[in-house]
């Protein structure tokens, strides 16, 4: 396969993903079909189909671009704090602070999605994981883990609208969380 064949899947690929986002948004997990998919990206179904063999593969798929954005973006966070435990929670809640409030219909409809399929989960779950194994080396000890599930409760309960906090009350609770994130350090030595 040259280059430029490769360039183009590349591009179709992402272009059927973007598309697939957009059916999302509009109508839910629900309305993700690979139909709606390909009139959406301007695809024949087979074209589609190609790319990804099933509208799990499609999901599979629509998570990793998610997970890897969210890692990018706490990594890019992360280079500007100090190593250790709470450089990670401190780049958790500047993440978390850029991208509250992005994209709540998709991120709910995508995580309504995944629900149904255990492969999908299987990143969300690897993504919890490496935090906590992050995090349980900072001291006092269970202070890490029960910060990552603050932030995480804070961005979950959002984007499944079980509240809608926004402006100063949620400036607060950033602030809060920083708070707490700073006052991490590394376990002692034993």
């Amino acid at each position: 396969m040259t280059e430029r064949t490769r360039s183009r899947r590349d591009d179709r690929a992402q272009t059927i993903l973007d598309a697939a986002g957009a059916v999302l948004r509009r109508g839910g997990g629900r309305a993700l079909t690979i139909d709606a998919v390909a009139a959406q990206a301007g695809l024949s179904k087979g074209g589609v189909l190609h790319h990804y063999g099933s509208k799990d593969a499609l999901i599979l798929a629509l998570v990793a671009r998610k997970l890897a954005e969210l890692r990018e973006g706490i990594a890019a966070c992360e280079a500007q704090s100090r190593p250790g435990p709470d450089g990670l929670a401190l780049a958790m809640v500047a993440h978390l602070r850029e991208a509250y409030c992005e994209d709540d219909d998709f991120s709910r409809a995508l995580l309504i999605a995944a629900a149904e399929n255990p492969e999908a989960l299987a990143g969300y779950r690897a993504f919890v994981a490496e935090r906590l194994e992050r995090l349980e080396s900072a001291d006092p000890p269970g202070a890490g883990p029960m910060l990552f599930f603050a932030i995480l409760g804070l961005v979950m309960g959002r984007t499944l609208g079980f509240h809608d906090i926004g402006g100063a009350q949620a400036e607060a609770l950033f602030g809060a969380l920083e708070r707490a994130a700073r006052a991490l350090g590394p376990a002692p030595a034993r």
